[in-house]
């Protein structure tokens, strides 16, 4: 197949391959999450310590999207050695290029510890990453997301090349069939299933829409993509539009991800440039354009049905179905949606095969699945792991466990719409069916890990506070089911709570989720539900006992100094902002009750540990 030029795809990625040499040194440093923990300022040292050693011409920068490992930002790689660093500041950049760069010396002080005192030097020994299988995160971290050409050498267009060439649209929908692929934006549908209906639907003009209206708190995994390897998910794109008989695409995305919108614009236009989109790609006669929409960042927006109205100039807002959007979506017309992961699956299944991808995971939820892991736990960031991997081994295998020695409380998987699974289920398979089972869902990947300390009780209203302000108030069961639901959690947390509360609660949760119009209703009550299941007790002492087990309610907790613990250092006096702490040096503090708001901070600041929780 060849571009607009002339030239054979496959000639250019062999030139392109040719002119890679593998012995060269490369730094390859994350450039978009990083940013916030100076990896610009990292960059600009690197550049500078090598012009002062003259290197330029030896070794390589590459800017790369997110690595994962984001409990270690600012991250590195050092090629082709693949000697992982962290916590790098522009200071030590002249040390690592004289024993790294020029000498092939290990700094150790900057590689990966573990909390047992271990240490990993190379990225692929590190726990973290050793237990993952990338799929779609195959290029995020590894290779310029701004340059096409990286993309091609790196198997990049290959699979819409054999596509257009080899297959019929309806080989190409039973090769994902095979594969088991379900989407990933969280209902887990199959997605051949969906692209059949889209294909046998009638009309002569038709639309494929990327999804990337990640919205849930915690959750970024759609945005990395986009940021690491925009052209997986447009090549997912193409090979989707080929297979139901579209000619144009749009990508919808957050305005909120500026360097996700930035990339996807940069990947579009040089795809543009070089044939891949647009007229007669690859000289195939295929045609195909993408058009990028910018949200506004709504969450309803991320449901099909609002996202298509959204596009279409409306306010984002669900409507019935049926019609589904296989038959009626975008401008009345047959519309295929599926959300950036699912999109970034589709060029590897079509390159390797399905029976490649089908021997991942698990019976019936086949492949990989990428996580946002966060909260309570050592390694947060962005892991891709084989559907069936144990609830355990997800958190304390590759997440590293939970910090300063806390114990494990839950998980809270899916996002405001998921569902809160306790201790006793850690050895819970990670599958569509076994999540379900346990009254949580798999969502679009976000993982929360929470620990002792954090209250059951405070974490449904905080999910429930997002959802009932993100209501679009379509519908009467949401619209105030939410806001009754989110009344009496606060009057529990608040220690008003009556014990009549707990079935009001569970009662006007299963309605909302049995009337809601669209996803976001329906799902809402899930962290409410999977809390009052699995946590019932306490439920019972914020309302019986009008006391929080994990010490977070204000109203229902009070601080108190252990006068055994005490050196009387006076360091709680002097940070407590209502002047609430008393004593003199080197004696017994008190805190007034009477005076003490119970913000915490006198706790936060104590370095003997002397300060508890009632």
């Amino acid at each position: 197949m060849r571009f607009k030029s002339g030239i054979d795809l496959e000639t250019y990625r062999e030139q392109l391959k040719q002119k890679t040499d593998p012995n060269r040194i490369k730094i390859r440093i994350c450039m978009t999450g990083c940013r916030a923990y100076g990896a610009v300022e990292l960059r600009d040292a690197f550049r500078e310590q090598l012009r002062e050693q003259n290197l330029e011409d030896q070794v390589d920068m590459v800017e790369t999207g997110c690595h994962g490992f984001c409990a270690k930002a600012p991250v590195c790689v050092v090629e082709p050695m693949g000697v992982f660093y962290h916590g790098l500041t522009p200071k030590v950049i002249p040390e690592i290029v004289e024993q790294t760069i020029k000498h092939g010396k290990i700094v150790e002080e900057y590689v990966f510890q573990d909390e047992k005192g271990n240490k990993y030097p190379y990225e692929k020994e590190i726990p973290f990453y050793k237990t993952q299988v990338r799929v779609v995160l195959r290029n995020c971290g590894r290779i310029d997301p701004t340059s096409i050409d990286a993309y091609i050498e790196n198997d990049g267009y290959q699979a819409i090349s054999r596509v257009l060439s080899q297959m019929t649209p309806e080989d190409v929908i039973d090769v994902v069939k095979k594969s088991g692929l379900r989407g990933r934006g969280g209902a887990g549908f199959p997605t051949a299933t969906k692209w059949s209906f889209a294909r046998s639907a009638p009309g002569d003009e038709k639309y494929i829409i990327c999804n990337a209206d990640e919205g849930d708190p915690g959750a970024f995994m759609d945005r990395a993509v986009l940021e690491g390897d925009p052209h997986s998910v447009i090549e997912g794109m193409m090979i989707g539009a080929y297979a139901i008989g579209a000619q144009t695409g749009y990508i919808y995305v957050r305005a909120e991800y500026p360097i996700a919108v930035q990339h996807l614009k940069i990947a579009i236009e040089k795809g543009e440039k070089m044939g891949l989109l647009g007229e007669n790609i690859l000289r195939s006669g295929f045609n195909f354009r993408i058009i990028l929409k910018e949200g506004a960042g709504a969450f309803v927006c991320g449901e099909e049905t609002a996202l298509i109205a959204s596009i279409e100039g409306k306010r984002g807002m669900p409507r019935t179905r049926p019609p589904f959007p296989a038959v009626s979506g975008l401008w009345g017309k047959p519309t295929n949606i599926n959300n950036v992961e699912t999109w970034a699956n589709v060029p590897s299944i079509l390159l390797h095969g399905s029976n490649w991808y089908a021997a991942m995971g698990t019976e019936t939820s086949k492949g990989t699945k990428v996580f946002a892991l966060a909260g309570k736990v050592n390694h947060t960031g962005l892991v891709e792991v084989p559907m069936g991997i144990t609830l355990k081994e997800l958190i304390f295998e590759v997440g590293g466990g939970i910090p300063n020695g806390k114990a494990f409380k839950a998980a809270q998987t899916g996002g405001p719409s998921g569902g809160c699974i306790p201790e006793n289920l850690l050895h819970l398979p990670i599958d569509y069916e076994s999540l379900a089972k346990a009254g949580a869902i798999m969502g679009s990947g976000g993982l929360i890990v929470v620990d002792e300390e954090t209250c059951m009780v405070d974490i449904a209203k905080y999910f429930l506070t997002f959802t009932q302000n993100e209501s679009c108030g379509k519908c009467v069961p949401c619209r105030m089911g939410t806001k009754r639901m989110l009344e009496i959690l606060t009057k529990i947390c608040e220690g008003n709570g009556k014990p009549e509360d707990i079935d009001t609660l569970r009662g006007l949760a299963e309605n909302v989720k049995d009337t809601s119009l669209c996803g976001l209703g329906q799902t809402a009550p899930n962290p409410v539900l999977t809390t009052l299941n699995q946590f019932l007790h306490e439920y019972q002492e914020h309302i019986e006992n009008k006391r929080c087990p994990a010490g977070v309610c204000r109203a229902l907790i009070s601080f108190h100094v252990d006068a055994e613990k005490c050196t009387g250092c006076g360091r709680c006096k002097v940070v407590c902002p209502q002047k609430a702490v008393s004593g003199e040096k080197k004696e017994v503090h008190t805190i007034d009750q009477n005076l003490c708001i119970q913000c915490g901070i006198c706790k936060g600041e104590c370095k003997f540990d002397s300060i508890y929780i009632v």
